[in-house]
């Protein structure tokens, strides 16, 4: 299901009693340290906090703040509590790749570091939400995030257009087996395109719906030498 948050003036969200708020953190990659978790929980036991939260995306969400204690609690969270007010990539999913998991065929976590890192704070024309795996097991769940990445035997399959929230749509895979380079290169190019040509709170899916991919195809990836035109769907 997806996350659904209306985000107030302060990069807080307004909860169900219309007076206190959450914070979501932005935890990249979904890692976090023994001290970063210390840290949270402090916060949440210092400010009597009544729940906190893992959310879909891979984040903690702390809720059941008054307004008087949100830009206290934003500095005692530190890098986490970093403010969010405009349409920008909310997270990059990852699975655990090849580090631990015994699937694993490609390094999804780099890979979800390194996207993260690339469009950390860069403003889209609605949010975004990336989905890295390792494995066509898809446990970063790729298929329904505005950008997936999917490692296979052969390189990195490109995924484009998903969603899971209350229009669930499956994205388009764009195109397979790319070298990281490659992949890398056609996310940015992907996401050059949606910046010029999509609409005003248009999220991927539905963008997509709009133009068609035939467009796409046409106007973008068959002028990408590293898909050759019999792959391009």
């Amino acid at each position: 299901m997806e996350e659904i948050h209306i985000a107030h003036h302060t990069g807080a969200i307004l909860q169900r009693d219309g007076k206190t708020f959450g914070i979501v953190t932005r935890v990249p990659g979904g890692i976090v340290t023994p001290e970063a978790l210390e840290n949270i929980a402090a916060v949440a036991r210092n400010y009597h906090l009544p729940m906190v939260k893992l959310t879909s995306g891979q984040r903690f969400m702390l809720v059941g703040i008054p307004k008087k204690d949100l830009a206290a609690v934003y500095r005692d969270l530190g890098p986490f509590g970093e403010k969010e007010t405009a349409p920008c990539v909310k997270y990059v999913q990852t699975c655990m790749g090849t580090d631990f998991c015994k699937y694993g065929v490609q390094d999804s976590t780099t890979l979800g570091l390194e996207l993260e890192k690339r469009y950390h704070g860069v403003t889209f024309p609605a949010k975004l939400k990336f989905g890295v795996s390792g494995c066509p097991r898809c446990c970063g769940e790729s298929y329904i995030r505005d950008i997936g990445v999917i490692g296979t035997q052969r390189g990195w399959n490109v995924v484009f257009g998903g969603n899971g929230g209350r229009r669930t749509s499956l994205g388009t895979v764009v195109a397979e087996n790319l070298s990281t380079h490659d992949a890398l290169d056609l996310v940015h190019r992907l996401l050059e395109y949606y910046q010029v040509n999509a609409s005003p709170k248009e999220r991927t899916a539905r963008f997509l719906e709009r133009i068609g991919f035939e467009r796409l195809k046409s106007e973008l990836l068959t002028l990408l030498p590293y898909i050759p035109l019999e792959g391009v769907r």
